[in-house]
């Protein structure tokens, strides 16, 4: 189990520190919220002073189990940010059927990636902005007990919503520097291959070209023979 945790959340090698805490503050970014959710709608825990209910739920699905998938789903997507400074967002895992063992293209990474990370900035900018100024998601007056700073149930929820800002501008940070660091990785290898080696002389070769392997230091190439 730990070494299956290791491998989920071990950086590759060339990762910076700042990616790494970067898509660590995205887990703790979602979690408040999660948490939150789950402990009101789920346990019934004193901390909404706003109706509970199912919405426009289906009438099969329970507000319960609803909220604890909710939550689950968006720590598996703030999960997924791992994959864009771990192996197994280059390389298939395993478990994947077809596709183990082979490279991940760039683009499969970087495009979900960054339409994520778009989505996720405008709405949480644009619904928590909202929710500040007292407004709904249509930009109407909203009179919901449970969203104002006037109690602490409301500053709470509030308080608990607003890391969600970081998720997006944080997946598209890390999102540039994958791509940048998957393109960067191939054609730094090609330079490498061409770039020529150093050239080994022996002791015998050098004697047959006229070449003292052990010259002084200044000492010219001819005194240097003349002397071997």
């Amino acid at each position: 189990m730990s070494g299956a945790w290791e491998a989920a959340h071990r950086p590759v090698a060339g990762v910076p520190r700042w990616a790494v805490r970067a898509v660590w503050l995205i887990q703790l970014s979602v979690l408040p919220s999660s948490l939150w959710r789950i402990l009101v709608f789920t346990f019934h825990a004193p901390l909404w002073l706003g109706e509970v209910g199912n919405g426009d739920l289906p009438v099969w699905i329970p507000t319960e189990l609803y909220v604890v998938l909710l939550s689950l789903v968006s720590e598996a997507f703030a999960f997924a940010a791992f994959g864009l400074v771990c192996r197994w967002g280059e390389v298939w895992p395993r478990w994947v059927p077809l596709l183990r063992g082979r490279t991940v293209r760039p683009v499969v990474a970087v495009v979900p990636a960054a339409a994520g990370a778009f989505v996720l900035t405008v709405m949480w900018t644009w619904t928590s902005g909202l929710a500040l100024l007292g407004r709904n998601v249509q930009g109407a007056p909203q009179h919901d007990p449970g969203l104002t700073w006037e109690t602490w149930q409301g500053t709470t929820m509030l308080l608990v919503y607003l890391p969600l800002l970081l998720w997006g501008p944080l997946l598209g940070a890390l999102t540039v520097h994958y791509y940048r660091r998957r393109l960067a990785g191939p054609g730094q290898r090609e330079l490498d291959r061409e770039r020529p080696g150093p050239v080994s002389v022996g002791v015998g070769d050098a004697a047959a070209e006229g070449v003292c392997p052990f010259r002084e230091a200044g000492e010219s190439p001819a005194a240097a023979a003349s002397r071997c």
